[in-house]
């Protein structure tokens, strides 16, 4: 059952900007520490932060707050399944948040999608519920898995 679907696009373009203007004083307020790990070794860096930015704006959405009602930026990480799936790892008060909108006796289950055109980038977040007898992604549960 799907509980939250949310959307964002974004002008790669404004993240290249915001980086130049601002470095690392946006990238440390923004992204988590795996994500700017990963970003910082691409050859389109850019590209990279953009499209994890708009992952972080797209599973606010999915999970009806926005930024507000303690999600903050750094609740929300984009991490790969060892398939190279892209998911979202949540923590705090965006964790606090899946547990609060996830049915008893289900699990939640973060889908990503990531797609970019020069310059623009677009994610959409699913969250669903499935039964806890039903496999999930490993990092879609609250937390550090």
């Amino acid at each position: 059952m799907i509980i939250g679907i949310g959307s964002d696009i974004i002008d790669i373009r404004r993240i290249e900007r915001t980086l130049e203007r601002y470095g690392e004083r946006f990238t440390a307020r923004i992204f988590t520490e795996t994500e700017r790990a990963k970003s910082d070794r691409r050859r389109l860096r850019a590209a990279s932060y953009a499209k994890r930015y708009a992952a972080k704006e797209a599973c606010s959405k999915a999970l009806g707050t926005g930024f507000r009602r303690g999600v903050f930026w750094r609740d929300m990480g984009v991490v790969n399944l060892p398939t190279g799936q892209p998911t979202m790892r949540l923590t705090g008060g965006a964790a606090a948040r899946l547990a609060a909108i996830t049915p008893a006796g289900m699990a939640a289950r973060i889908d990503v999608t990531i797609t970019d055109e020069w310059p623009q980038a677009h994610v959409l977040v699913i969250i669903s519920a499935v039964p806890i007898s039903q496999p999930t992604s490993p990092e879609s549960a609250a937390g550090d898995a």
